[in-house]
């Protein structure tokens, strides 16, 4: 459903209703579309919330790229004497 912010204000209670049963409603201004109103998806329990955390710390360990030790990131900038190249 399109409809116009001026239109959309004596409606709002209508609109957020049917946003909240899955409708699509997009607010216009001079016939472009600038807003889409969207149901929030409720956050669940403790448990559910743990569990999801839990999810992306392994996503992001899987991810991670384990790069050289800091004490040994620069030495290829040295000779074995320790002096610059």
């Amino acid at each position: 459903m399109r409809i116009s912010v001026s239109d959309a204000k004596a409606q709002l209670t209508d609109l957020v209703k049917r946003a909240e049963a899955g409708d699509e409603v997009v607010l216009t201004r001079r016939g472009h579309e600038v807003v889409r109103l969207v149901p929030v998806i409720a956050v669940s329990g403790g448990k559910e919330r743990r569990a999801l955390m839990e999810e992306i710390r392994l996503s992001a360990a899987e991810k991670a790229v384990r790069g050289p030790a800091a004490a040994r990131s620069q030495d290829f900038l040295y000779d074995d004497n320790g002096l610059p190249l």
